[in-house]
């Protein structure tokens, strides 16, 4: 019988790295940790633990609550979202976000959700010298993005309360949206059938998007364009969102033709 480990380390392994990602997988495994936990259980200095805590923090792997306690980020929470879908989507839009950013000169992007969050799963950036950098990878509240509140308009009632449910916000009451504003705007949404952001993300950022839609018209992500406020004409919107609309079409198209 072979006796060899099931897993090789590699012959250079950077301890650093290694340390994040035991520290991200105790945080999603085991609920949570302090930094003094951490410290003890990588064998490291707690200014070492508290170094990469911060880190996990600021790349959306961890959450630190009230109680100075750290709890697994939106990004080891997206488990539940389909893995083969999300690989499906990104490879199957990269090549109409190029078409986009060659079209307008703007960062172009495709965001999914789960639960109250979003992540943005790829992104091309434009060229010009001021431009929004890439967002691929990174995670932001549902309702305080372009994206987010396409995917949260394509919701029921019901559905909707549960993801803002008060008790999901008991830690964080600050966080949970207004749901009557909420639902306001959602239903403004569902006639436009686009979402403009100013601002309510990120400061100095517009975003214009449009759903991205499955056979049977469920909305499956957004695709937006990201520029900065400085060159946002409302005079070009209805051309915008005409040239997201063309790609997120093209899109479902492809995505209809491979098949489930």
């Amino acid at each position: 019988m072979d006796d060899k480990p099931l897993k090789t380390p590699p012959p250079y392994p950077i301890a650093s790295v290694d340390h994040a990602l035991r520290a991200a997988t105790i945080l999603q495994l085991e609920g949570g940790a302090s930094v003094s936990q951490i410290a003890e259980r990588l064998g490291v200095a707690r200014s070492t633990a508290h170094r990469i805590l911060a880190m996990l923090v600021y790349r959306d792997f961890a959450v630190q609550g009230d109680d100075r306690e750290y709890r697994a980020g939106p990004v080891l929470e997206l488990a539940s979202h389909s893995q083969s879908l999300v690989s499906r989507l990104r490879t199957a839009a990269l090549p109409h976000l190029h078409r986009v950013v060659d079209l307008l000169d703007e960062t172009a992007n495709l965001i999914v959700r789960t639960g109250d969050t979003v992540r943005f799963i790829a992104s091309v950036e434009c060229g010009q010298a001021l431009r929004v950098g890439s967002r691929e990878g990174m995670v932001f509240p549902a309702h305080r993005t372009t994206a987010g509140l396409l995917l949260l308009a394509d919701l029921s009632d019901e559905e909707l309360d549960e993801v803002y449910a008060a008790e999901r916000y008991r830690e964080r009451p600050a966080d949970r949206p207004d749901p009557d504003r909420l639902r306001a705007e959602l239903r403004r949404l569902r006639r436009n059938g686009f979402a403009v952001n100013r601002g309510r993300s990120e400061r100095g950022l517009v975003a214009v998007g449009v759903p991205v839609r499955d056979r049977e018209g469920t909305a499956l992500a957004g695709l937006s364009v990201s520029l900065p406020s400085v060159r946002y004409d409302p005079h070009r919107l209805r051309s915008l969102v005409a040239t997201l609309e063309a790609a997120a079409h093209a899109l479902e198209r492809g995505l209809g033709d491979e098949g489930p």
